[in-house]
């Protein structure tokens, strides 16, 4: 099975992302991924009638489509447009929980109202109880990242929860696959208590690799995803960009 994931769009009329989304998904139609995945930050500034024109660049993919939401989204808005894709709870958060071709594929709804940090804390008990339910390891998919990045900015503003997360991570009897998210605007990856983590690339230009405050790099990346391929129990894990 191969899963595509794509995050941090930041539609507005005029900032050029929609171009950079329609890349990616012109690339997908050839790749054919069973499923999309996608970690939110659909649009930017509060522009939601964007909604209606960003659904009509994923169902090209034409494949299983899951989301969630990112800081810059409404949940309500999002609602409107993928209520009868997502079959969301009609109040809280925007979590998904789905077995696709044996696969147990978990989403779960980081943000805060109004704020540009996540925090994963209050859904822990819904996340342990999601685990329990599968004997086969998940994969898990979280808009804000859930390890330290190195870009200070960003990671003032990462998941809040992070300890108890892994915590959870590591006290189930089935380890998951990986844990995926977004966020950041650019592809990383490390390994928790044996676990892989994803940051998957963003759609929108990405962040300077501001590892260091006296040294900001050029930015010279196009738009990225990360395609998934599950086959004989492992995960392969490839950062595409287009």
């Amino acid at each position: 099975m191969r899963i595509a994931h794509i995050t941090d769009i930041h539609a507005t009329p005029d900032n050029g992302n929609l171009g950079r989304l329609r890349r990616v998904i012109r690339w997908l139609e050839t790749l054919a991924p069973d499923l999309l995945v996608v970690t939110g930050d659909l649009v930017d500034d509060g522009w939601y009638e964007g909604y209606a024109i960003v659904e009509a660049e994923l169902m090209r993919a034409q494949c299983r489509l899951l989301m969630l939401p990112g800081n810059a989204d409404s949940r309500e808005a999002m609602r409107h447009v993928w209520q009868e894709t997502m079959r969301w709870p009609l109040c809280g958060a925007l979590h998904f929980s789905d077995v696709i071709n044996g696969v147990p594929v978990i989403g779960i709804d980081t943000t805060l109202p109004g704020e540009t940090r996540g925090d994963i804390a209050p859904h822990l008990t819904w996340l342990t109880e999601k685990l329990a339910g599968f004997t086969q390891p998940a994969l898990i998919f979280t808009h804000h990242h859930l390890f330290r990045c190195g870009i200070a900015p960003i990671d003032e503003v990462m998941c809040g929860g992070d300890a108890a997360f892994w915590q959870v991570i590591a006290g189930n009897p089935v380890a998951p696959l990986a844990v995926c998210s977004g966020h950041v605007h650019r592809s990383m990856s490390t390994t928790i208590s044996g676990v892989p983590a994803y940051i998957c690339g963003s759609i929108c230009p990405a962040n300077p690799l501001w590892l260091d405050e006296s040294r900001i790099p050029p930015v010279t990346d196009p738009a990225g995803l990360m395609i998934y391929d599950l086959r004989g129990g492992g995960l392969v894990a490839s950062q595409v960009s287009v």
